[in-house]
């Protein structure tokens, strides 16, 4: 197979063009933006507030900080703000300052804390590391176990505060406290075989957790997932940089191929025993929590098309070797069900709050564990519940993030268990907070497009006890630059929905000129681009573009979330197709503006955006001039099953959705300019997307760009790499707009 390679702008290219309007030029007062500041500089440092964790009283918190001594774990007071004590230091932990611990957890009494050093990324959310178990009553630290053994990985400690579990080479451990006596509770675990007490690639992925064990509120059981990959298929990314490429394989089940086979064990630590946990044979088991007791072990299961949700209630009470589960409740759609970890048992331990659309908005709902007795609807409206932050047990509340306001906005609230529901902040833009364990204060932070997040703590009322991090020093940074306001609207498609936009203009915008336009798109589900909140890097980008005297804009189109199912699920089973049409109209409805040329209108996506981008390149040739696709699904057989399935069903089931709407199955239409970029280590949007995508451009007699970042994975970066990236990006655009 022939690959076409193509060196653009960045590597010294000349190009003359003309344009019908000039570049925009940067005031002199201002300071112009460059992608070296940008990605290759601590020009625009932002100021956060993370790593906060409140403490049981719920009057203090801990926050993870570097000093003098090496890593520090800092308590503070929630209503002064001041540091009351240092509860543990590098120094004082291994006797050296040179150890940093980046990450740290209590245990449940406060005595222990496990401190996490030398962290070695797996993937996107899972890593393996040496733990430490730190005592703050005597001052000693222990190596969790034999580090010469290999790294550790999702060391937890148990609810009585008496064990710690941890994953080593795919088998389940657990070290007793007391005596730092270890247990090794499977024996079976193998690479690219059998996984106990952790999750394969795709349930990581798509289920967005890679822990597989879970302690029972009395500590005396814990539960853990078992995957067998036996038959599943593995795929193999060789990697560069010695004489031989070194393969790297791992099981990754692909569209309408063979998952692993997943069940839930239970372990009982008195008894040194473990059972099986007893529910029907299903495809998935995307959660596994307890209720308020040995009693109430729940198993989420789901079937393979993700249309029916299943919760089981495991009854431990006569040992793991008899246990017995019963149907608590199901729900059914006929597109599919969202997995995610909005459920509250409620301290009676006879009902929980979840999550539901069962009214085609997702709302919070009261369920019982007797399924006789109907649900219990506490908030409702043409508005979506994003995420549950937590139950305030005293007083009876749920808090809660929304759309309330609409898709761009993201509000705080809170509902009490008679649907009495109110909103936290009126201000426009997105908010977050991070409650005490009292829900008598929380950090609030508060964002929009325009202005870099400000961090506040307020007490329960919502009044602000005292400011914690503005911003101020990278507002001064961003005055220097001359940045221009990002202004949301809403354009009707052709099929008659409103769609949310926005658009960044040059500085000095002139009405009377032609400007080429970039479109900067992502458009999958799950993921909104047209979001009242801070963009980081993005951000500076677009105005960097903008500064070169390009309008930038986006939209989200049918498909997309926090607008209630029909519109999310309005692309079920034909990825592409509808979100194609929507970009096409958005291309065509900004070729329309009369400041717009629209025979230079752009469009550049990642991931989905790169699969969006590269079937507006060829379906929607005709409107966009030139497009750059990074890291794209080109057929989504070639993706794992887990989201695939979710959205198109199997390929066997759904042949003409899976080739209606395949880039690769397109590329004869392509006309304008197209940069292709992957990373050859992408173990999410494998290579060989492009690769194909390659072979059919090639095919057809197109001529294209062509970039590999060698060992590079789906996020592309590492050293010089986003730089180098964005330059190419940035010469492109020049050259082609």
């Amino acid at each position: 197979m022939q690959h076409l390679f193509h060196c653009v702008g960045a590597f010294g290219c000349s190009v003359l063009f003309i344009v019908t309007s000039p570049l925009s030029a940067q005031n002199e007062s201002f300071d112009s933006l460059t992608n070296e500041l940008i990605w290759y500089s601590g020009e625009f440092q932002e100021e956060r507030v993370g790593g906060v964790r409140s403490m049981n009283d719920g009057k203090h918190y801990t926050s993870l900080e570097r000093a003098d001594i090496g890593s520090a774990i800092v308590k503070y007071s929630y209503k002064t703000g001041e540091a009351v004590d240092t509860i543990a230091t590098s120094m004082r932990a291994f006797g050296t300052a040179d150890l940093r611990f980046s990450g740290y957890s209590f245990s449940a009494d406060e005595r222990h804390v496990l401190l996490t050093t030398n962290v070695e990324p797996i993937y996107r959310h899972s890593f393996a590391a040496n733990f430490y178990v730190f005592d703050t009553r005597t001052l000693t630290c222990n190596p969790l176990t034999n580090f010469d053994l290999g790294g550790q990985r999702l060391a937890s400690f148990s609810p009585c505060a008496a064990h710690v579990s941890f994953m080593r080479d795919n088998n389940v451990f657990i070290v007793e406290l007391a005596s730092m006596k270890e247990t090794q509770v499977t024996q079976d675990g193998e690479v690219n075989t059998i996984i106990n007490g952790a999750t394969d690639w795709v349930y990581e992925e798509e289920f967005g957790d890679d822990n597989g064990m879970f302690w029972s509120p009395d500590g005396r059981y814990l539960a853990f997932l078992r995957f067998d990959e036996s038959n599943v298929r593995e795929f193999s990314m060789p990697m560069y940089g010695g004489l031989y490429p070194d393969p790297y394989e791992f099981k990754y089940p692909k569209a309408g191929e063979e998952n692993a086979a997943v069940e839930v064990k239970v372990f009982d630590l008195e008894r040194n025993e473990t059972g099986t946990v007893l529910h029907p044979k299903t495809e998935y088991i995307p959660r596994v929590k307890w209720g308020v007791s040995s009693e109430q072990l729940l198993v989420f299961t789901m079937n393979r098309h993700q249309s029916i949700l299943n919760i089981h209630l495991g009854n431990c009470s006569r040992g793991v070797k008899q246990l017995i589960t019963r149907k608590i409740w199901s729900e059914q759609a006929s597109t599919y069900i969202d997995i995610t970890d909005d459920i509250t048992f409620l301290p009676d331990g006879q009902s929980f709050i979840m999550t539901s659309k069962r009214d085609e908005f997702n709302h919070l709902y009261q369920f019982n564990l007797d399924r006789q007795i109907e649900p219990v609807q506490l908030t409702s409206g043409n508005w979506d519940v994003l995420s549950v932050q937590g139950y305030d047990a005293k007083r009876k509340q749920v808090y809660f993030s929304c759309s309330y306001y609409g898709a761009t906005q993201t509000h705080l609230a809170r509902v009490n268990l008679t649907g009495n529901m109110s909103i936290l902040h009126e201000e426009s833009g997105s908010h977050t907070a991070d409650y005490s364990n009292s829900f008598d204060y929380y950090i609030h932070t508060h964002q929009t497009a325009n202005t870099p997040p400000v961090y506040t703590l307020k007490a329960r009322s919502g009044r602000m006890v005292r400011a914690l991090k503005d911003n101020a020093i990278l507002n001064a940074t961003l005055a220097k630059y001359n940045l221009q306001p990002k202004e949301f609207f809403t354009f009707k498609n052709d099929a008659g929905d409103d769609l949310n936009a926005w658009m960044i203009k040059p500085p000095d915008f002139d009405s009377s000129l032609l400007y080429p336009v970039y479109v900067a798109i992502y458009g999958g589900p799950g993921v909104n681009t047209v979001s009242d909140s801070w963009g980081g890097a993005n951000y500076y980008w677009h105005q960097l573009l903008a500064q070169q005297g390009y309008i930038v804009a986006s939209v989200d189109p049918r498909g997309t979330p926090k607008r209630g199912r029909e519109f999310e699920h309005a692309t079920y089973k034909e990825l592409g197709k509808l979100e194609t049409e929507d970009f096409i109209d958005f291309g065509e409805y900004l070729g329309s503006q009369s400041y717009v040329d629209s025979e230079r209108i752009g469009i550049q996506g990642w991931s989905y955006g790169g699969f969006m981008t590269l079937l507006c390149m060829t379906k929607g040739a005709k409107v966009y001039t030139a497009g750059i696709s990074v890291a794209p699904v080109t057929n989504w057989r070639y993706y794992d099953t887990i989201y695939t399935e979710r959205f198109m069903q199997t390929p066997a089931e759904n042949e003409s959705g899976y080739d209606d709407n395949s880039p690769v199955n397109h590329a004869g239409k392509l006309q304008g300019a197209l940069l292709l970029v992957h990373g050859s280590a992408d173990d999410n949007v494998h290579f060989q997307n492009s690769v194909e995508m390659v072979d059919a451009l090639v095919s057809e007699g197109k001529h294209f760009d062509f970039f590999a970042y060698p060992n590079r994975n789906h996020g592309i970066y590492g050293g010089n790499t986003r730089l180098h990236l964005f330059n190419m990006m940035l010469d492109f655009v020049r050259e082609n707009l």
